[in-house]
């Protein structure tokens, strides 16, 4: 993950590996659903720190792997 603070919507599209579109992004911004972000001007960041959460919060954990953690 590179070391910036604030990563573009490009950014954001190769951090998940093209899996998460420009437009998917932008769609989701007009929804208000999706990562945080911040509007500066025209410019649109996605704070690395809220990506991070964000993945977090979105994360699957499987049942065997609950088990493990709880023995």
């Amino acid at each position: 993950m590179p070391d910036n603070k604030y990563l573009t919507a490009e950014e954001v599209t190769e951090r998940y590996r093209g899996e998460i579109s420009v437009g998917t992004l932008r769609n989701w911004r007009a929804a208000r659903i999706g990562p945080p972000f911040i509007k500066i001007g025209k410019a649109i960041l996605y704070p690395a720190a809220e990506l991070d959460a964000w993945d977090r919060k979105n994360l699957v954990l499987c049942s065997r792997a609950l088990e493990t953690n709880t023995q």
